[in-house]
């Protein structure tokens, strides 16, 4: 089987931590870059036996990532955030697939929780990225935000999901949004006045946000919000 690298950026992520790096286990190495954490993020990083950490002063996603990449040992490299669950029939399937790679990359399906539920419609599901890849035919963009692998080679995707609790609380999805759109802000006065309709009714009517119940809602309102907030900034 080729060796595998798992690569895992954090601040302040202990909340998770200890469940996605459990998920890790069955990897070569795991290289954890941090970017000055305070809470029990580096402690719970140093306690598994296969993890690398770095301290990493921030750099922006992109850079972020890469950096990670660059340090693994292995070429082979599976990218998780820290709020990310490998599963077991995840975890099966990438073994499989290590054992004979016919690509240069491989898309990962994720199953999206916000405020307690997996959400599988609104377009987030299957939310299939590019995470597994072969670093000498990939890198990272550079975007400060909203990332993503550049792949220079064939692709396919895995068949089984991981976990992504990526909203806890309506607070933390409006923190975040806030700073997502301050970092990939685009200033277009006419879209601020416009786009934000068209993103809730995209996602609470045309993929199914009614169906998800106040969530669904609250999602579809919430990205309309980051909408109006990315091209007003």
């Amino acid at each position: 089987m080729i060796a595998l690298s798992i690569v895992i950026i954090t601040f302040n992520s202990e909340k998770y931590l200890e469940e996605v790096l459990k998920s890790c286990l069955f990897a070569d190495e795991v290289v954890v870059v941090d970017s000055g954490s305070h809470d029990n993020t580096i402690t719970i990083a140093q306690s598994f036996p296969n993890v690398t950490l770095v301290q990493q002063p921030w750099l922006g996603f992109g850079l972020q990532k890469q950096k990670g990449v660059d340090l693994a040992r292995h070429d082979w490299v599976f990218v998780l955030d820290s709020d990310e669950v490998i599963t077991q029939a995840l975890q099966e399937e990438i073994i499989f697939t290590c054992k004979s790679f016919t690509c240069k990359g491989y898309f990962v399906p994720r199953i999206n929780y916000f405020f307690g539920k997996p959400i599988k419609r609104m377009g987030l599901y299957p939310d299939a990225t590019l995470r597994l890849f072969d670093r000498k035919s990939a890198h990272f963009s550079e975007s400060a935000v909203h990332e993503k692998v550049i792949l220079d080679g064939e692709s396919t995707q895995l068949q089984s999901p991981m976990l992504h609790y990526a909203y806890d609380t309506i607070e933390q999805f409006i923190a975040k949004q806030n700073r997502y759109s301050s970092l990939g802000a685009k200033h277009n006065f006419l879209k601020a006045l416009l786009n934000p309709s068209w993103t809730f009714f995209k996602l609470f009517i045309l993929k199914g946000g009614i169906l998800e119940g106040w969530r669904g809602y609250v999602i579809a309102k919430l990205y309309a919000q980051y909408t109006f907030w990315k091209y007003i900034k």
